[in-house]
């Protein structure tokens, strides 16, 4: 997470005023706006081959999958985010008439940046932990085949762990499967140069 823009404080609907005609994304937390980064080659691929994955399982059933441009809102959280992928299964809510602001996430997925780890692993997954309809939160590393899973039971978060290319990960809530081999395909062997390698 970038430092917040400047230190006035916002209210969040000025914050979405300024979002649906900004020309780059940002993320809000409790009057603070702050700028996203871009993202790397690697991070990207692994987001299609998830996204990718997702669709031919979600097709044909209630749920929708969207790509990092669909806005979650964390109510009791005071925040916006742009989740990597987020997932609804059922009737999709969302905050208003715009239809780009999401409140019942199924499932949401970070996938893993230098930049953007520790935020992900603490406040981000703070914050989502307070959205009532999320069951299932992925961290996924996009230098090597690594993705951690949470799984809501009761208050408590239970963590799993799938590594290497022959691993899989199973997200019940969706009835989903995700293979870290087609997770990862074309990721490993990319090459990201020095510049990719310093944003997300």
């Amino acid at each position: 997470m970038s430092a917040a823009l400047n230190q006035t404080h916002y209210s969040a609907e000025v914050y979405l005023a300024l979002e649906r005609s900004a020309l780059c994304k940002s993320e809000f937390h409790d009057g603070q706006i702050y700028a996203m980064t871009g993202a790397s080659r690697k991070h990207n691929l692994v987001t299609v081959n998830i996204a990718g994955e997702l669709r031919v399982q979600l097709k044909k059933r209630p749920c929708e999958a969207y790509i990092s441009d669909m806005r979650v809102k964390a109510v009791d959280a005071r925040s916006y985010h742009y989740p990597d992928i987020a997932v609804v299964c059922g009737s999709p809510q969302f905050e208003d008439a715009y239809v780009d602001t999401l409140l019942n996430p199924t499932v949401l997925i970070e996938v893993l940046s230098p930049s953007t780890e520790a935020y992900d692993r603490g406040g981000k997954f703070a914050h989502y932990r307070k959205i009532a309809s999320l069951n299932e939160y992925l961290l996924v590393t996009q230098d090597q085949p690594i993705i951690e899973r949470y799984q809501r039971q009761g208050d408590v978060w239970i963590l799993s762990e799938a590594e290497g290319l022959d691993a899989s990960v199973s997200l019940e809530s969706i009835g989903c499967i995700l293979s870290l081999r087609e997770v990862y395909d074309k990721v490993l062997d990319a090459a990201d140069s020095n510049l990719d390698a310093d944003i997300q």
